[in-house]
């Protein structure tokens, strides 16, 4: 301990100027139930109960890993997020400002793929098979209820057809038997062809009445346009088995995630494209939002690892053509899908179009963190609003004023001088321990005002030892100089004893509570230390001051 009256000044100061510097350079973080916030409980996603109990209760663990890592990237101070039982998972979001945006970070799976764009032109035999597949499914009655009159050709019309088409056009179009455009692959008709029934299913087309080639390509296309109105009816088509096990091998379907506008009308795009993957998210290693500097738009940098980047590199060698494009997917839905000008490396970029700025930060943040392993399901949603954030504030005001206020009667009546002495430690005590709580970047929860009334108590407890112990000299006929010094070097032992030991079930608490009780710890561990401190040395730098100006026998009010 330092003997020097000066250096004792200064360290007092210097650690009452730190505490106050940090509680104005951050402020105190307050709790889900001091300022309100979101309580979320998720659960896996498992209609049909499916997935065993040991894969679900994976699943649960490693969803539990990357939620946190996209909500702390996020920015939530101090979430809660931790297992209940052995399928569900509750998150805590304290002060939470924007609801919805948080909930799509939580949910959302980000799986990124990089697929090959296939060319439509070749995929109009296939077309026909498709639609053949659905009447045949949905039968021509049903067909007709659903409002799906028949087309002339299974190719895919123009948009400018599709918008500048007049009635008369379209009904004349529909009274021409369509053109056989079937390939070599197509499975043979086993309906004879003078069958009426054969012929009215043949001028059907369901699924390629909905779809029109975008108007600014020329040359290859990779995509179809379906209008805004008739995309749940292609959705409806294409999750019919009958359509899927009569799409050709290593094609699929996916939708673009925007929508386009043509003429007034919105449209949503359907890529045609590669079954397997070129490469999939594993191998991605980092991502981050930025801005394009030839057009300011939202665009996602991504990094691949080594791997990951000598394949895109080999891929996008042998694409550079005029048109070959590959598809970015992210959940099943195509971000964008660039055409490939150059050898693209380890390094790339997504172009996020109009979208959003803070829509770009979110898709990094996602690919950062990783997908989720299974799709999760809110099962239970709470808003804790500002009004019960603020009766708890009140109420733990009310609880931290009385106590104080007690403890400030009882010390300065039963010791006097030396009692108004321990209240203005006290007071640089309280200083302290904010302080704290803003240099951790600690949350401040009722549990935790709970802990600091409590470590208040345990302060007030050092300075009764102390005064207890310098009475006890004071009665021995001491000098009031010599009374002071042996009542605080005999009360160290106990003081220390009574702190370390609770110190010890505080960082037991903090390691392996959760939630409140790790507020509660962490404010209580706080609290010790700084008792620690200001018993027993800055009240004994306040009796210094204190005896200061007395002479040797002069009595002290104790």
């Amino acid at each position: 301990m330092l003997k020097s009256f000066r250096v004792r000044l200064i360290v007092i100061l210097a650690v009452l100027g730190t505490s106050i510097w940090g509680y104005a350079r951050s402020g105190l973080k307050l709790g889900l139930d001091l300022q309100g916030g979101m309580h979320l409980v998720l659960e896996i996603d498992d209609p049909d109960g499916s997935m065993p109990p040991e894969l679900r209760e994976d699943a649960i663990d490693r969803a539990v890993l990357v939620l946190r890592t996209r909500i702390d990237a996020y920015g939530v101070e101090e979430p809660l997020i931790q297992k209940s039982g052995s399928d569900r998972i509750i998150v805590e979001l304290a002060g939470l400002r924007n609801e919805e945006r948080a909930k799509d970070i939580i949910n959302q799976q980000a799986y990124l793929e990089w697929r090959e764009v296939l060319s439509t032109s070749e995929f109009g035999p296939s077309l026909e098979r498709l639609d053949r597949a659905i009447v045949a499914a949905l039968g021509v009655d049903s067909l007709r209820a659903m409002g799906r009159a028949p087309v002339a050709a299974p190719e895919a019309a123009s948009i400018e057809d599709l918008l500048f088409r007049s009635p008369d056009d379209s009904a004349q179009a529909d009274s021409v038997p369509p053109a056989d455009t079937a390939g070599p692959d197509s499975p043979p008709d086993t309906v004879g062809a003078d069958s009426a029934a054969a012929a009215a299913e043949a001028d059907f087309r369901p699924f390629t009445g909905l779809l029109a080639n975008p108007p600014t390509q020329q040359g290859e296309v990779g995509s179809y346009l379906v209008d805004a109105e008739d995309v749940q009816s292609a959705i409806d088509f294409m999750a019919l088995p009958e359509f899927q096990r009569a799409l050709p091998r290593g094609a699929r379907f996916h939708w673009g995630w925007d929508s386009l506008s043509y003429a007034g009308r919105f449209y949503r795009e359907l890529f045609l494209l590669e079954e397997d993957p070129i490469l999939t998210g594993e191998e991605l290693v980092d991502a981050s939002a930025t801005r394009d500097q030839q057009n300011n738009r939202p665009v996602v940098l991504f990094q691949l690892n080594r791997t990951g980047g000598r394949t895109f590199e080999n891929v996008t060698g042998q694409m550079i053509h005029e048109w070959d494009r590959i598809a970015i997917v992210l959940d099943a839905e195509v971000v964008s899908a660039p055409v490939v000008q150059s050898r693209i490396g380890a390094r790339g970029q997504i172009s996020m179009g109009d979208a959003a700025f803070t829509e770009a930060a979110d898709l990094a943040l996602v690919l950062r963190a990783g997908a989720l392993p299974a799709q999760l399901r809110i099962m239970d949603e709470r808003t804790v609003g500002p009004s019960l954030g603020q009766d708890s504030i009140d109420q733990g005001r009310i609880a931290g004023i009385v106590g104080v206020v007690a403890v400030l009667v009882i010390m300065i009546g039963y010791y006097r001088m030396a009692g108004a002495l321990a209240v203005v430690a006290l007071a640089i005590y309280l200083t302290l321990v904010i302080g704290g709580l803003s240099w951790m970047d600690a949350t401040l929860t009722l549990p935790g005002i709970a802990g600091l009334i409590l470590s208040i108590g345990m302060a007030v407890d050092a300075n009764v030892l102390i005064f207890e112990r310098v009475r006890e000299e004071l009665e021995r006929r001491r000098a009031p100089r010599t009374a002071v010094d042996e009542g605080f070097n005999n009360a160290v032992s106990a003081i220390v004893d009574a702190n370390i030991t609770t110190l010890i079930t505080g960082l037991i608490l903090y390691q392996f509570g959760t939630g409140p009780v790790q507020g509660f710890a962490v404010t209580l561990c706080i609290g010790i230390v700084a008792s620690f401190f200001s018993a027993l040395y800055v009240t004994r730098t306040l009796f210094l001051v204190y005896l200061y100006g007395k002479g040797g026998s002069d009595p002290i009010s104790i």
